[in-house]
């Protein structure tokens, strides 16, 4: 039988959403944030109407919307010092994973994913003639570098990263990048970065890319999203930081694809980045990820690592049920006790079972107070 390699993953996906609306559950399982954007980004898409001419952007994208990324990179802590060349605009995150992926890849040729991993991966991976090798985490989630090791072959052309990844919470750090780099240095392997909640890095802990490696620069494509910097996913506008040569050749296969991204959009989100503080929106979920946590505390289930980024924390559910399979409890979880999760099993390729669930706390305050007031309750 041919494998699916995650194909039918987000149809569970959307089955445990359309499930928390039929029982009209709280849902904390998707990261679509339910709360309003800022008032001035509604703004400048407005103004677009009235000022862009509604034509193709170019294949890089909008100037002013590239020198304010350029900028805008420039003015953080662990600032990047980018040339305008190195930046491409495109439609959003997976497009650029697709395409960074078929502008490298050849038949036969293998990919590590590391997992938990989010399900588009694989898929985009099969699609353009790779083989997926999957490398699973150990049970605190940490990167096992001999193993990591263990995974690569002499047919291996690229490893994909996540970090703030989803669904751990977990964030790659200067040495992990230092690891990886020891690992792949002497063999042309590409790193497929997915940093698309960059702004969001909890605890004083600082987004650290691979870009900022002077050697890992080279061969990495990284990805990022303004749907979620500004809680708009909606916009379908991300942008791909790569070196000129890489570039080069992801625009000779993005240009059949999408060609360009949405213009009014583009120009929308060029201006709101000359008024855009990232720590605004690092704090507002700061603050949902603790709101979220300190009422987990009144319940039987259990938080054993704090996320250090991104939308989502992994919960603990084994003092609750230990014959429940992790996909039956988040079932359960949502039909009989009216707050909607993921099991974590459903980020793995081949795991049937896991002791954890994942909650999105992208949401509103007073939804999470809510969902967890519950299930103090009836837990």
């Amino acid at each position: 039988m041919k494998k699916n390699y995650g194909f039918n993953d987000f149809k569970f996906f959307t089955e445990m959403s359309e499930l928390a609306f039929r029982h009209q559950s709280f849902d904390l399982s998707l990261g679509l944030p339910d709360f309003e954007i800022d008032p001035r980004l509604r703004h400048y898409l407005k103004e677009s109407a009235d000022i862009i001419s509604h034509s193709y952007e170019s294949l890089s994208g909008n100037p002013l919307l590239i020198d304010n990324i350029v900028k805008f990179n420039s003015q953080r802590v662990n600032s990047l010092k980018l040339k305008k060349e190195e930046v491409n605009i495109v439609p959003c995150s997976t497009f650029a994973l697709y395409t960074s992926l078929k502008s490298i890849l050849e038949f036969g040729d293998e990919v590590i994913v590391i997992q938990p991993s989010y399900y588009t991966y694989a898929p985009s991976i099969v699609l353009n003639g790779g083989v997926p090798v999957y490398y699973d985490l150990d049970n605190d989630f940490a990167i096992n570098w001999e193993k990591l090791q263990n995974c690569v072959s002499d047919k291996t052309k690229a490893i994909i990263i996540n970090s703030p990844q989803n669904p751990t919470g977990k964030m790659w750090t200067a040495y992990d990048w230092e690891q990886l780099y020891q690992i792949i240095k002497n063999q042309e392997i590409y790193l497929i970065s997915e940093e698309i909640y960059d702004i969001y890095c909890y605890d004083e802990i600082e987004h650290y890319s691979p870009f900022l490696h002077p050697e890992l620069k080279k061969r990495t494509f990284s990805i990022f999203s303004f749907g979620k910097m500004f809680h708009a996913t909606g916009w379908k506008v991300s942008y791909l930081l790569a070196s000129e040569e890489l570039l080069e050749n992801f625009r000779c296969h993005q240009q059949y694809i999408s060609y360009s991204s949405n213009a009014p959009c583009q120009y929308a989100i060029a201006k709101y980045l000359e008024v855009f503080d990232p720590l605004d929106n690092q704090k507002i979920m700061q603050n949902k990820r603790n709101i979220f946590n300190e009422l987990t505390k009144n319940t039987p289930l259990e938080i054993e690592q704090k996320a250090e980024g991104g939308f989502f924390q992994l919960v603990n559910f084994r003092n609750i049920s230990k014959s429940m399979t992790d996909v039956e409890f988040s079932k359960w979880l949502t039909v009989e006790k009216k707050v909607s999760c993921l099991p974590l099993s459903a980020f793995y390729h081949s795991k049937q079972d896991s002791d954890y669930i994942r909650f999105s706390f992208a949401k509103k305050d007073g939804v999470i107070i809510q969902a967890l007031e519950y299930l103090k309750k009836n837990l």
